[in-house]
């Protein structure tokens, strides 16, 4: 298992490095081959050439892609210094880059918002994984019933409806309408847990509805596949209770899927739920890569890229360790 451990963890940093490499030539030579200048970007259109050579050589865009990378690299473990003459930006390790934008350093704003995202994808990620997975046991275990009917056309609107349509809809109903709840927002769980939880039920809500509705029909499909099984069969003949049929053989076989599923679906939401925290105001990675996007700000795209392709890649690494976990055919191969 070590040994297993250890081999996944070197592909982990390889595939790392091939995701930067991709990331930052994307961000970084793409403009150059479309023939715009990523550092008008910064002084605008109507600069004159000292200005626009000033901040393409603090920002090291007159190098070529290759040792750009390189800095790149090396600022994430020692730091990088942006210079232009007497000019010094210093960008502490790990640099992520440096918005000339918003004159931020890219990783502690990373850092800041991260508490947003992990709040909304955590609490949002439990409602759906519960929600969704007992509503597609009921759903298997009463095939062609009014239940089984109802949860499916509801799981077929959840899928259908796009979060930005639900997330109004629900803010117009019960917040602006019925004031059943209050309006979203964030305030640090240590601040104040109540003010946490009622400040993020409607999102978490909203976002689960989504991921729910997918769980739902995926464990549903699972559940009649793995019920239809000779060992399912043998287990009922043997005299065993239905709930340890159901349990234990049952939905611990249809449970690899899920796992996959919720790994990758839990890693690119910690990478930012980019439509939610927008439709909610909510000031998460997501958020700040919509306005990198909207400000054309560069490092901090680029940023939040980079940390989106993380947490998928160690989510999809823990998926992989928890397989020997939930399925012992898994463990015996």
């Amino acid at each position: 298992m070590l040994v297993y451990l250890i081999r996944r963890l070197v592909n982990v940093a390889v595939l790392l490095l091939v995701v930067s490499v991709i990331t930052f030539g994307i961000f970084f030579m793409v403009p150059k081959l479309t023939g715009s200048d990523p550092a008008l970007l910064y002084v605008g259109k109507i600069a004159d050439k000292v200005a626009v050579e000033g901040i393409r050589h603090k920002m090291g865009l007159d190098k070529p892609i290759a040792e750009q990378y390189l800095l790149f690299l090396k600022g994430l473990f020692v730091g990088r210094d942006y210079s232009q003459g007497t000019d010094i930006t210093h960008c502490s390790a790990p640099c992520f880059g440096y918005s000339f934008k918003t004159e931020q350093e890219v990783w502690p704003v990373l850092l800041d918002r991260l508490p947003v995202t992990l709040s909304l994808a955590a609490g949002a990620s439990v409602i759906w994984l519960v929600v969704g997975t007992g509503t597609g046991i009921i759903s298997a275990l009463r095939k062609g019933s009014v239940v089984d009917r109802a949860t499916m056309m509801t799981a077929l609107a959840g899928v259908s409806l796009p979060i930005y349509f639900t997330g109004l809809l629900a803010l117009s109903i019960f917040v602006y309408g019925l004031d059943w709840l209050p309006n979203a927002e964030y305030v640090p769980f240590f601040d104040n847990p109540v003010k946490w939880f009622t400040g993020l039920i409607m999102p978490w809500v909203t976002l689960a509805f989504l991921f729910a509705a997918t769980y739902a029909r995926l464990t549903r499909a699972n559940m009649l596949e793995t019920l239809g099984e000779d060992y399912i069969r043998t287990a009922r003949a043997k005299g065993l209770r239905e709930r340890t049929v159901i349990g234990k053989h049952g939905l611990r076989s249809g449970l690899t899927p899920l796992v996959t599923v919720f790994g990758l679906d839990l890693g690119a939401l910690l990478g930012g739920a980019i439509l939610t925290e927008a439709v909610f105001n909510l000031r998460g990675l997501g958020y700040w890569a919509l306005n990198g996007i909207r400000t054309n700000d560069l490092p901090t795209i680029l940023g939040v890229t980079l940390f989106a392709a993380f947490f998928i890649v160690i989510m999809n690494l823990i998926v992989d360790l928890l397989y020997g976990v939930i399925d012992p055919r898994v463990r015996l191969g």
